[in-house]
Formats: structure tokens, C-alpha cells, sequence
């Protein structure tokens, strides 16, 4: 159990915490959210004992190991593979103890030590580590590389994996998916709702602490206020105590109008492609979400050009790639059209950003033909673009730069939109945090007004609200929209299309991202598949003719066993569908934006937010059934490729 009580605490001259309260249960997974500088970092220092707490108690019942990642990666000579198994100290230590005992002869002391490895899982260690790095996206080739050989995105993946591998009782993750790509993303979903400890995490990402945390705690006031349920369930929460409130009522009220005119000229628009309906729907749920950002400091517009091109944009038969490499994309035609809203999906490394690059023109096309429109304005962010702003300047200055004539209090009040207020305009750059970089980096994009958006993982280093503005900005953006991104949530809320970039190609994906999550699954278990029959193709030429009856009948013996397991895994996923669309109509039900307003509706509300929690919970047992029979079947089949 995690225990805060009384607690107090101050960072030079801000307060953080005061009085604050918060208890922990083993096998909580609690997200922590809270604007920047509220203390969520801090919360963590406190419970690692590398903070001190002013007044109060900190309080962790005994014995428990905690996983904490590391901000600095080092041993840049190491091979990945072993830098990862580094993190089981007890495992290392027990190793080089059983190669000192070896080497002395020592038969008793070797004998003891093995006992000790085994007990530690430490004959499996490596193929443990090796999956852990290949579900963040590295291949089996990458694994003997030192770090040194990765950049700075992909070392952090590194140091990732070597927490994950901790054995842990409370593990304490802050900002891991701002590295990821979206397959990185979702393969690390499963993984962290499978931990069998307690889970505190620190993120921005809507989508992911709705798959992984059932409990949120809110860091605002400088206290800690516990939430039971996902973050959705939090912001509905929260959205109806601020309903309640008379002084906040007509502005909630002109929020909800200002969303629902976003929905109404989509409506209009909206196409009966499936990713269309569910930015449609996503539209509609944002009537509810917007009222718990009423309070946001973010609030801002992103305008277009007033002219614009019919193409905007074309790629003929082009080839993307580098000049000192082959081609990553190859015969790629496109035509970008005023009004679009695409969203690139794809494996890490396939080219999504090569593309983008390639569409702005930074990145010369190895053949074929680049086209723009006479019109063609384009507005691009990127991650290395924080690195080219000028740490001397102001954001005042930035925008001064773009638009000298314009007034000193035109620039100022659009600043205020995305968080510069008062003197916060007019701070170096030097001094800004990486969220304030990205911050400034997005307005000088929308200052310019483009009509072409492209956007490479926009949300890294954006706190919720922010993101939730940037959602809202992108989503009322009259122009051409073109994004990357693992926040799903964005996607759904700007995107009407997907194109999928892979193997080589870039094609349209008729589906939505749950339609992308089974295309992933498919392909990665089509890669097992035949890894495993490559594998049970060598073992085979080895096995005597003698032995191969005895195969045979052990196969046979494993297709009775597969049987059963198979019905129970298609009953599972039965009752989980069922239960997926009981919490869709129940979901659909909350949308309702009555229901947080009219307080006769009060209990009814109450009502359907217990339902949902119920449901949530029985379609998370469902999918942990369903996944825990799925690895059974996949090590049968495994066998049987063996077997046979």
C-alpha cells in the first residue's frame, strides 16, 4: 500500500503540495495527471525517498521493490540485450558469483548458485529481455548493437525495456510513450495491463490511461484528489462537479455550442466511411470532454490561408528514401485536395516520416515528380523543429520575426492562446521547458496560416490540456490536415482517413484504428507463424525416421488438446463482443449532453457512470481471458509445428 498523509511540500519558492492526501492499493494502476508544474514529478521523487516531504508522511508498505526509469541512459558500449538483462541486479550478481565458483571449482557453491538462477527465471532471462526490446519496435539483429549506435528517441526505448525487465512491486513510469510509435504504443498497452503490481503513470496520452489505469489521481490546488476508473470516466466526473457550478455555467454552455457547431458542419460533410463515423461520433463525445477543459489555459484557433489550390498537392510515381540509401517508399502517387484529414499508420521505420518530409519539399524526391499548387501554403511540425528555434529570442520575438507590422497586442494576444501570457512572452526561449518549446513551435505553424498541415507527432511533450486545445484547434481547421501521431484520441477527433504506409507502399486503409490494431495483430502473428514453421522446417530435416512416428502421435495428442482450448477462446470473444457493445450503447447514452446539465437527470447519470464502470471492468477480464487463452493456443501450435 502507498500511503500520503498531511503531506507538505515546496520547490524553492512555489508550494506544491499542502495537506495533501492519497492512498494506494496494491494492483492499482493509477494514472497522474495535473498541469505542468503541479508537482506529478515530484510526486515521484517523494515515493523513490530522493525528496523529502516539508510536513507529513510518506508511507510504502515493506519490502517493495520499485521500478523507476532512468532519465539518463549510460554504458554506451553495452549491447542492448545486455544492458536490459542489467536491470535484474540479483540476476547479475548471482551470474557473476556462479563464474567465480566455476572458475574455482567451487562443485557445492556452483550447485547452490544454480538453485538461485533458477528460482530467478534466469535461464530464461535473455529470450525475456529479447521480446521485451523487439515489442518496442527493435529487430533481433538490433539486439547485439551497442547503445551507442542508437540515437537519443531510441536509447530511451532501451531504458524502457531495462525497467520493464526490473522485478518490481510498483513500478513508476513518467512520459513512456513519448518515444513510441503508435505499434510501440499499443504493444506496451498490453503489456502494462498484464503487471501484476502497482502501476503510477505519468502521461498525456488520453487513449493510453484509458487502456491501462483504473484509478486517476488529479494533481491540482496542490492537492491529490483519487479518481476510481480510466481517465474518461475521470473527465466525466470532474466535467459534472464543474456543471454544478452557476459562475462557470454560461461559459461551459458556450463551449458545448462551439463543439457542436464543429459537429454539425461535419455531419454535413461526413462520408459512410467507417473512419468518418468515428470521427463523427468522436465529435460528439467532445460536447461532454469540453466542459472538463472549461477551465483550460489553452484556447486557440488555427486559421487557413484565404486562397487555396484544386490539387493542392501532387506525388507522381515518386521514390522516398535517402540519397545514400534504397528507396524506403517506392511508386507512390498521391493527390492531396483541399479539405482533407489523413492520418499515416504503419510500422516504426516504414516511411511515415520520410513522406512527410518528401510532401514539404525538404527532402528531395529520388524520382518522379513533386507538383504543388499555385496556392500551396504548407504549415509543418516536427519533433527537430524545438532544436532550430532561437534559444536568445522571446516567443514575442519569434512571431515579431514572421509579421513585423503586425501590432505588439495582435502578437500578444495570440500568444496567450497557447499559454504566453503577461511576461511569459517575453522570456528567453533558453529557459522553456520541452511542453512551452513544442508550445511556441505550433504557434509560429499556426501564425502562418497555412492550408496544408503537417503534423510529425505534434502531442510529445504536451500536457492533457494542451493536447485537448490542440484537438479542438485541429478539428474546427478548415485546410488540409496530414498527421502522424500515437495519441488516438487526436486521430479520431481530426481524421477522416487513413493511409497505410508498409512495405514500401502507401495505400489507403479502409478501416478505422480499431481495424488497424487486428490488421497489426494479423501481421505479427503471420511473422510467428512463419518463424516458427522456418524453424520446425530445420528441426524436422534433423529428426531420425525412427523418432518420427512418435512425432506423430505427440501431434495428434496436441490436436486434442488445441480443440478445447479453442472453443473456450471463441466463447471468450463471444461474450467480450457482447459486452464491447453493451458499453458502446451505454457509452453512446453519456454522450448526452443533457444529462450534465439538468440536475433532475442527477441519479440517472450516477446510474449509467456505475454501469459503465461495471462493464469496463468485465470487458477488461474478458480481454485478459481471451489474451491468456490466446498464449496457450499460440504455445500448442508451437508444438505442433514442432511435432509435426
Amino acid at each position: 500500500m502507498i500511503a500520503l498523509r498531511q503531506l507538505a511540500l515546496q520547490r524553492g519558492t512555489q508550494p506544491l503540495f499542502e495537506d495533501a492526501e492519497l492512498t494506494l492499493h496494491h494492483g492499482h494502476k493509477a494514472g497522474i495527471v495535473g498541469a505542468n508544474g503541479s508537482g506529478k514529478s515530484s510526486l515521484f521523487k517523494l515515493l523513490l525517498g530522493e525528496l523529502a516531504p516539508d510536513r507529513g508522511e510518506v508511507s510504502l508498505s515493506g519490502g517493495q521493490r520499485i521500478a523507476h526509469m532512468a532519465q539518463e541512459v549510460e554504458s554506451l558500449s553495452r549491447p542492448i540485450l545486455a544492458y536490459v538483462l542489467d536491470g535484474d541486479r540479483e540476476l547479475r550478481r548471482t551470474q557473476a558469483a556462479l563464474e567465480i565458483a566455476s572458475a574455482n571449482g567451487e562443485a557445492h557453491r556452483e550447485a547452490e548458485l544454480h538453485g538461485r538462477l533458477e528460482a530467478l527465471d534466469g535461464y530464461s532471462a535473455p529470450a525475456r529481455a529479447a521480446r521485451l526490446l523487439v515489442g518496442l519496435g527493435f529487430t533481433q539483429a538490433d539486439l547485439a548493437r551497442p547503445l551507442a549506435a542508437f540515437s537519443g528517441g531510441w536509447r530511451m526505448r532501451v531504458n524502457l525495456a531495462q525497467t520493464l525487465f526490473m522485478p518490481s512491486d510498483l513500478l513508476l513510469l513518467d512520459e513512456p510513450t513519448n518515444h513510441l510509435d503508435l505499434d510501440a504504443l499499443l504493444w506496451l498497452e498490453q503489456w502494462l495491463t498484464r503487471y501484476p503490481g502497482t502501476l503510477l503513470l505519468i502521461s498525456h496520452d488520453r487513449d493510453f490511461l484509458d487502456a491501462v489505469c483504473d484509478h486517476i489521481v488529479h494533481v491540482d490546488q496542490r492537492r491529490l484528489t483519487l479518481y476510481s476508473g480510466n481517465y474518461t470516466t475521470f473527465e466525466r466526473t470532474r466535467a459534472d462537479k464543474l456543471a454544478q457550478q452557476q459562475a462557470e455555467a454560461a461559459k461551459q454552455q458556450a463551449r458545448r455550442e462551439e463543439i457542436e457547431r464543429f459537429v454539425a458542419r461535419f455531419r454535413a460533410q461526413a462520408t459512410k466511411a467507417r473512419q468518418a463515423q468515428s470521427r463523427l461520433k468522436m465529435l460528439e463525445r467532445m460536447q461532454t470532454i469540453a466542459v472538463a477543459h472549461v477551465d483550460s489555459p489553452f484556447h486557440f484557433t488555427l486559421p487557413s490561408a484565404d486562397k487555396s489550390s484544386h490539387p493542392l498537392l501532387v506525388l507522381d510515381e515518386a521514390r522516398l528514401g535517402y540519397a545514400d540509401d534504397s528507396a524506403l517508399l517506392d511508386d507512390v502517387k498521391l493527390t492531396l485536395l483541399p479539405g482533407q484529414r489523413i492520418g499515416l499508420l504503419g510500422p516504426n521505420g516504414a516511411g511515415k516520416s520520410t513522406l512527410i518530409k518528401s510532401l514539404t519539399g525538404d527532402l528531395p524526391l529520388l524520382a518522379g515528380k513533386r507538383v504543388p499548387g499555385e496556392h500551396l501554403k504548407i504549415g509543418y511540425f516536427a519533433q527537430h523543429q524545438l532544436d532550430g528555434l532561437d534559444l536568445a529570442a522571446t516567443p514575442f520575438m519569434h512571431v515579431q520575426r514572421l509579421s513585423p507590422r503586425a501590432s505588439d497586442q495582435a502578437i500578444r494576444d495570440f500568444l496567450g492562446g497557447f499559454g504566453f501570457r503577461g511576461d511569459d512572452a517575453f522570456g528567453e526561449v533558453a529557459r522553456c521547458s520541452g511542453g512551452e518549446k513544442a508550445r511556441l513551435a505550433l504557434a509560429l505553424v499556426a501564425w502562418q496560416k497555412p492550408n496544408l498541415l503537417l503534423l510529425d507527432e505534434p502531442t510529445n511533450h504536451l500536457d492533457l490540456e494542451m493536447r485537448e486545445a490542440l484537438t479542438e484547434a485541429l478539428a474546427a481547421f478548415e485546410g488540409t490536415v496530414i498527421i502522424v501521431s500515437h495519441d488516438r484520441h487526436l486521430l479520431r477527433a481530426t481524421v477522416d482517413a487513413f493511409w497505410r504506409v508498409a512495405d514500401g507502399k502507401v495505400t489507403p486503409f479502409d478501416g478505422d484504428l480499431d481495424d488497424y490494431r487486428a490488421w497489426l495483430k494479423a501481421r505479427l502473428e503471420g511473422a510467428r507463424r512463419e518463424a516458427r514453421a522456418e524453424k520446425a522446417g530445420a528441426v524436422t530435416a534433423e529428426v531420425p525416421p525412427a523418432d518420427r512416428k512418435a512425432s506423430r502421435r505427440a501431434a495428434a495428442e496436441l490436436r486434442d488438446k488445441l480443440r478445447p482450448l479453442k472453443r473456450e477462446r471463441d466463447k471468450v470473444e463471444r461474450r467480450m463482443s457482447e459486452a464491447q457493445g453493451r458499453l458502446a450503447t451505454l457509452e453512446a447514452a453519456l454522450g448526452e449532453p443533457a444529462l450534465y446539465t439538468e440536475a433532475t437527470r442527477k441519479t440517472e447519470l450516477t446510474d449509467l457512470l456505475a454501469r459503465q464502470g461495471e462493464l469496463k471492468a468485465e470487458v477488461d477480464a474478458l480481454e485478459q481471458a481471451w489474451l491468456e487463452a490466446e498464449e496457450k493456443l499460440e504455445r500448442l501450435e508451437a508444438e505442433l509445428v514442432g511435432a509435426n
